[in-house]
């Protein structure tokens, strides 16, 4: 089914939606616009849709709730296709046409890292749900993003490695053309170096490829306790797929890029019993992340949320708390007022935004138990 590229969301009561409608851009009307540009179609599409229908929700809550400063909020959904130059043309347009206060997006850290110079150019917040790469907030003063980032990460699975795992050896494949996976690998490998491991075997596979038979035998040579994949759930469940043909029966564990039932859906079998770390657990039970996971059951047909719709809702609500707190969705005071953010508890736990405007917060790690992600622990920064 051909997807428009432009899905435009319309929230709020009739009368706004009218008003929204007769011309009036950023929030000098009676609606408040936010921009989001996510990959809704193509092959990382589950992330992309799980983060939009969290943020969506987030939106359509805070205008039951009376919007944000008064106003309703509208948001103004672009799709990039899952393609490198499209963040690029998506963003222009919210930014030029479209004259949204900020942009929420994107879930790849690729993505966000083209997207995010147009922004900090223009002087308008962009807040990334889950993209972990360093580098994306480094771009400037106007990135931020609601999820922890690839350091972290890769050194909570450095000690998970080492403590739960008890391995000695790992082999790393990594996807070279992800810039997320690329970051992850590195710090995992440098977490597990300092806990006294030693890297087995280092291999690389460009995403999207079929056949990883010739790379896993060699790290299968290497005789690895565990094998550690930084990548994305579709190549993730393929490799496990290749490992377990090989009679490679060691734990694989990855970040949080294998969150997607897609993993499932595809793995099988071959996936079952294998970890990786990320940003929520739907079966936390504390109150926040209880009343969200029915909140969203309700919204989409009975789907239990995973991470990235719990970030996509974070990034909304955080966007919202910003602007109510500078009193304004001038971009100085706005941008000032997300910076000096101490405290905020999105569905994803507390988090403060530090100096490089990167969240401060816990992570967990998940493991693939009868066909479902199944809580394991939380990790602290």
């Amino acid at each position: 089914m051909q997807m428009h590229k432009r899905v435009v969301f319309l929230l709020g009561a009739l009368g706004l939606v009218a008003a929204a409608l007769s011309g009036c851009g950023g929030s000098g009307g009676d609606t408040i616009l936010v921009g989001e540009f996510a990959s809704l179609t193509g092959k990382e599409a589950t992330f992309g849709i799980s983060a939009h229908e969290g943020t969506a929700l987030a939106i359509e809550e805070l205008n039951a709730a009376g919007g944000v400063l008064g106003k309703q909020l509208e948001l103004r959904t672009e799709d990039d296709q899952s393609k490198a130059g499209e963040p690029a043309n998506v963003v222009n347009k919210l930014i030029s046409k479209d004259g949204v206060v900020a942009v929420l997006g994107e879930v790849a850290s690729s993505r966000s890292l083209e997207a995010a110079p147009i922004c900090q150019q223009n002087g308008i917040p962009m807040i990334s749900p889950a993209s972990t790469n360093p580098k994306v907030t480094e771009t400037g003063d106007h990135i931020f993003r609601v999820c922890f980032i690839d350091p972290f990460q890769g050194t909570v699975m450095a000690n998970f490695a080492t403590a739960t795992l008890k391995a000695k050896k790992v082999a790393v494949f990594t996807d070279v053309k992800s810039d997320y996976s690329k970051g992850l690998a590195k710090f995992f490998k440098e977490g597990f170096a300092k806990a006294g491991g030693q890297i087995s075997a280092e291999l690389d596979f460009n995403g999207g490829d079929k056949d990883f038979k010739a790379q896993l035998t060699a790290i299968k040579a290497s005789a690895p306790d565990a094998v550690f994949v930084p990548g994305y759930y579709t190549d993730v469940a393929l490799i496990c797929i290749q490992a377990k043909q090989l009679g490679l029966n060691v734990p694989f564990f990855g970040g949080d890029g294998w969150e997607s039932s897609t993993l499932v859906t595809i793995g099988g079998s071959a996936v079952e019993g294998h970890y990786f770390s990320t940003h929520y657990a739907a079966d936390n039970p504390t109150p926040k992340i209880t009343s969200f996971v029915e909140a969203y059951k309700k919204r989409y047909n009975g789907k239990v949320p995973d991470a990235m719709a719990a970030l996509g809702y974070d990034s909304a609500m955080f966007l919202a708390d910003g602007i109510k707190r500078a009193g304004t969705t001038e971009s100085k005071p706005l941008r000032d007022a997300l910076a000096a953010t101490q405290e905020f508890e999105g569905v994803t736990g507390k988090m403060a935004m530090n100096a490089q405007r990167d969240a401060v917060k816990a992570a967990v790690i998940l493991q693939v138990k009868g066909g479902k992600f199944q809580y394991v622990a939380t990790v602290a920064p």
